[in-house]
């Protein structure tokens, strides 16, 4: 369970810094699950744009004024074939490992997920490489299941 050390707020410009030594951080860790990652200098995601967007939102987890995990969510089209034409498409799922065990990732997905039912988003998705069997834990405990399988040939 989450102490009440901890705030949970929506990122700001001045906590880009951090956010992208956290992306940094979240890449270095995908390596090992995905070959086809390039070399560095490499980002995933334009976290300034994502700040200042009404169709995405971006969170912090503070504790004692540090910020100490991140995630966000976006909106996105669905494919044309299926009952929805929007989700939320969430990433960015972060917790520096001195916080990690203490149910910051399910309380950053239950803030994201009352911010897609503002925006009338009934879905939720994500992205996880398979092998990262704590990440696929973590999202399971929060409720997600796997839906698809995506695989590659060279």
């Amino acid at each position: 369970m989450v102490s009440s050390n901890f705030t949970t707020r929506n990122a700001r410009m001045e906590d880009l810094p951090i956010l992208l030594d956290f992306e940094q951080q979240l890449i270095k860790a995908e390596r090992p699950f995905d070959i086809t990652i390039r070399e560095d200098p490499v980002s995933y995601y334009d976290i300034k744009a994502m700040i200042d967007n009404d169709d995405a939102c971006v969170l912090v987890i503070e504790h004692e004024r540090e910020i100490v995990a991140s995630g966000y969510a976006i909106t996105k089209r669905a494919r044309h074939y299926l009952d929805h034409e929007f989700y939320a498409y969430l990433g960015f799922m972060y917790t520096h490992p001195n916080f990690r065990g203490k149910g910051l990732n399910a309380r950053i997905v239950e803030s994201l997920k009352q911010w897609a039912d503002s925006k009338g988003l009934a879905e939720m998705r994500l992205t996880v490489y398979e092998d990262n069997i704590p990440a696929v834990k973590a999202y399971e405990k929060v409720g997600f299941k796997k839906h698809i399988s995506e695989m590659r040939l060279e």
